[in-house]
């Protein structure tokens, strides 16, 4: 079963993100960086008659980078082909993709960090030279083919920046970082969920919910159609303050976001090796989870709160995390598998 506060998508997630994703930057709430830079290159494009340059998306999951893309296409009034890096696993299927698009079509690569060498290599003349180079035939009496493309719009988006090769990341003419959302940012996306899904919520539900999203859209919204399913049974519909605290509560979701496997994690850097530092493949081991899910699901909220620590040596619990836990702050009497 997924973790309800998981910022990842999960298999019943798709309908609700569909419904309730923004079609117009102004309709977008929050990263308002991001937003202001894009509306600038946007118009910028459409004064030139040309094509918006590639553009890269990067940041923790369930933060709006598949949602920019779709506004982006919207935007600039194109059509919009979605693939992730997995799903694209020869250099045919890249070349299938790109030979479809129309001009200023937008194509949207999800996790494109997962894109295979031979693939990326199929990429490199697309973005920069509207064309792709195929290899027909094998052995001496091979030839190459070049095709040309209509001039498009690459929009990769990655939660692991830093896995990608350095000459994709280079081929991208804008890059942009989304961050965390503020507790205004997710009142606000609440509000406007809570009004299409046609649910009635007051502004203590709507706090109660908000502080427990880990300022992410996605599990704000999550949280939202799980607490509105507890007020129709028990409540007659209406989220209040009690009502949601109830219904979040019995979710063992408590009062920063943090569920089971997050204080699991905590606990067990605290209560097994005294705070840390210990390495993340014995924190994996511990609790029988994978060091990659650690590091990419867990890691980024508890670094965010202050409740965990990098080291060289390995990740620390803080201070602060104990506080939360109500547990003895005892740094760094264990130093158990700090080379791992």
């Amino acid at each position: 079963m997924a973790r309800l506060v998981s910022a990842k998508s999960g298999t019943d997630d798709g309908a609700l993100d569909t419904n309730l994703r923004p079609r117009y930057i102004a309709d977008f709430i929050g990263q308002g960086k991001v937003k202001e830079n894009l509306k600038i290159a946007i118009a910028a494009a459409q004064k030139r008659g040309e094509v918006l340059d590639h553009v890269l998306l990067y940041g923790p999951p369930g933060l709006g980078k598949t949602t920019l893309a779709y506004v982006i296409a919207v935007e600039m009034g194109v059509n919009i082909k979605i693939s992730s890096g997995p799903a694209i696993e020869r250099p045919g299927d890249i070349a299938a993709i790109l030979t479809g698009l129309q001009r200023g079509d937008v194509f949207f690569i999800d996790e494109i960090h997962r894109l295979s060498r031979v693939v990326e290599e199929i990429l490199y003349p697309a973005m920069e030279d509207y064309a792709i180079d195929l290899i027909l035939g094998k052995g001496p009496g091979a030839r190459s083919l070049r095709l040309n493309l209509p001039r498009f719009t690459l929009i990769g988006a990655t939660t692991r920046y830093a896995l990608m090769s350095s000459p994709l990341r280079d081929r991208f003419g804008a890059v942009y970082r989304l961050d965390f959302y503020d507790e205004q940012a997710i009142k606000a996306i609440l509000k406007r969920s809570a009004g299409i899904l046609g649910v009635e919520v007051d502004d203590g539900g709507i706090s109660q919910i908000a502080c427990r999203a880990r300022g992410t859209p996605r599990v704000a919204n999550r949280l939202l159609k799980r607490v509105r399913d507890y007020a129709q049974v028990v409540a007659d519909g209406k989220i209040t303050e009690m009502v949601a605290t109830d219904a979040l509560s019995k979710l063992e979701v408590d009062g920063i976001g943090l569920d089971e496997v997050d204080h699991k994690v905590l606990r067990t850097i605290i209560e097994k090796f005294d705070c840390g530092p210990v390495g993340l493949e014995t924190i994996a081991a511990s609790i029988s989870e994978e060091a990659d899910t650690i590091m990419d699901v867990y890691e980024p909220y508890l670094l965010q709160l202050g409740f965990l620590e990098r080291t060289p040596r390995g990740r620390a619990a803080t201070r602060l995390a104990c506080e939360h836990l109500g547990v003895p702050y005892r740094k760094g009497k264990s130093a158990q598998a700090s080379l791992w």
